[in-house]
């Protein structure tokens, strides 16, 4: 699952959508909904995103994987909570700009390649998706594609990461007992993603060329930046020709938090 952005990337990729995310949630009552996340109010959301922010940080600073609940627990009883924020996002950016390339610490996507990149992969994706919940409280809507400060490529990015690294794992719940292929199809790219979707954990190829001769039960096409949204439940102006009814199962399946 090789990074199709550099580390330098990741770390703009980080820092602007913390930025993001910290003027939006600024811009509404911490007891606002978030849209995207039914369950969670704005304060639910930083408090997550601090706590990730750390989290990834002690990984790649120590090795070290650890629950998240003391870290959750300090999120919720900090007297700043967006100061907490903005501390979190900058220790996390210093502690991956001071990591050696060459880093050996856990890391838990499939076929992630090398520890610092695939963090800093993680955490610039992580952190994108959340600011656009936070988009969403103060929009009080998923906000559109246009709306988005992200680049096509850092949706690219996103979308290789989700099909190629999280969609494998044995806890994905996408499921079907009647298996089928769903062609993801973004209109930005030269490559396709074919999804086999049984009742094992899904299969992910990534078809470059000529795709004619590939069965499929459905393609879902469109820019990259609303894929990237579909596929992540937030939204996203996506066309889905042939069954159409394989995107719905994909909404079922995959919840908008995981």
């Amino acid at each position: 699952m090789p990074s199709s952005l550099t580390f330098d990337a990741y770390g703009d990729a980080i820092g602007s959508a913390a930025t993001v995310l910290r003027a939006s949630a600024g811009a509404v009552s911490l007891a606002a909904p978030v849209p995207t996340c039914p369950e969670w109010s704005v304060r639910d959301l930083v408090v997550h995103q601090g706590m990730v922010h750390r989290w990834a940080a002690q990984v790649v600073d120590s090795g070290t994987m650890t629950s998240g609940e003391e870290l959750t627990t300090e999120g919720e009883q900090a007297p700043d909570l967006l100061g907490w924020f903005d501390e979190g996002a900058t220790g996390l950016l210093q502690v991956l700009s001071s990591a050696p390339a060459d880093l050996v610490v856990p890391f838990f996507l499939h076929d992630a390649g090398p520890a610092r990149a695939a963090w800093a992969r993680r955490q610039a994706h992580e952190t994108t998706i959340h600011a656009v919940d936070a988009m969403a409280a103060r929009l009080g809507r998923a906000p559109y594609a246009a709306e988005t400060w992200f680049s096509p490529d850092v949706a690219l990015d996103g979308i290789d990461e989700l099909l190629l690294g999280f969609l494998p794992r044995g806890k994905t719940p996408l499921r079907s007992a009647d298996p089928r292929t769903l062609r993801i199809a973004p209109a930005d790219s030269d490559h396709v993603y074919d999804v086999t979707i049984s009742t094992e954990p899904p299969r992910v190829v990534r078809v470059e060329g000529d795709v004619s001769g590939r069965h499929t039960d459905a393609v879902v096409s469109g820019p990259a930046k609303d894929l990237y949204l579909a596929l992540w439940n937030r939204g996203g102006d996506v066309t889905v020709t042939g069954a159409e009814d394989q995107l719905d199962l994909w909404h079922r399946d995959m919840h908008v938090s995981w």
